[in-house]
């Protein structure tokens, strides 16, 4: 059997999608299982704080609106903005993880169509969108999350908001651990280089980090207008551990980063 081995290091772009692809293929089963109860068949969770786009509204009024998922995964995100009037899309590189879209839409009664394609070239014609958004899909596994940027800005109508989380960059200085141990930096901040798990060599996984300013000027530099960044706390009573977010890392340092944008009308 292989090791899998942790390393930063670069890999190609074929290397990368096909990490990205492969992995969330043989994972989205046991994701669902994990984590389906928590995300709900029609909801739209921001992160694992607990953010819930019925309640941060960073969306604004999606009634009569056509919005893009970006990173779909089960598509839950999609289903909701359904439920409140909107036209949705969902789309992911994964096809397991769009099966699970497909259970979604089954158990919940809620449909939406879903597209198989990369982020890096978005299967639909400009301006098809009055709205884009992800939460923690796509961005971070691409090695050029600045040709997302303008993709999804070719594909917004003008006054189109693309809203997005990541996990925040901040916490790539620590260990992947929820305990004491996530506690203490060890990795600088400004090393870019893609965090990769490989087993005999090949890249199986593959995420990479970006700073504050990195994604500020890729927006910026897609031609994006910033409105905010928010970074939400950790509620009182929420007691669940998701990978490396926990209540003991959440009370003293954020885990999300949300940004807020629009495409300029006109």
């Amino acid at each position: 059997m292989p090791v899998t081995e942790v390393t930063r290091r670069p890999v190609s772009r074929n290397e990368n999608r096909r990490a990205s692809r492969c992995w969330w293929d043989a994972d989205a089963e046991s994701y669902q299982a994990e984590h389906g109860a928590f995300l709900g068949d029609a909801e739209f969770v921001w992160c694992p704080e607990g953010l819930r786009e019925s309640q941060a509204r960073l969306l604004g009024d999606v009634r009569g609106r056509r919005v893009l998922e970006v990173g779909c995964g089960a598509a839950a995100a999609a289903r909701w903005l359904v439920t409140q009037g909107a036209t949705a899309v969902g789309l992911d590189l994964s096809a397991g993880m769009l099966r699970q879209a497909v259970a979604g839409s089954v158990r919940s009664g809620v449909r939406v169509p879903l597209v198989q394609a990369d982020a890096l070239t978005l299967p639909f014609g400009d301006g098809s969108f009055d709205l884009a958004t992800t939460a923690f899909g796509a961005v971070p596994f691409v090695d050029d999350s600045a040709g997302v940027m303008r993709e999804v800005f070719r594909v917004l109508r003008p006054g189109g908001r693309w809203v997005f989380a990541v996990t925040h960059p901040m916490r790539w200085i620590f260990l992947d651990d929820p305990g004491d141990g996530g506690l203490v930096a060890v990795h600088s901040y400004f090393d870019r280089a893609p965090y990769v798990e490989s087993d005999g060599g090949v890249p199986t996984y593959v995420e990479h980090h970006r700073t504050l300013g990195d994604r500020i000027r890729e927006l910026v530099g897609a031609g994006f207008v910033v409105d905010d960044l928010v970074e939400p706390e950790w509620p009182a009573g929420h007691e669940r551990i998701w990978g490396q977010w926990s209540p003991l890392r959440g009370r003293i340092f954020p885990g999300t980063a949300i940004f807020v944008s629009h495409k300029p009308a006109g």
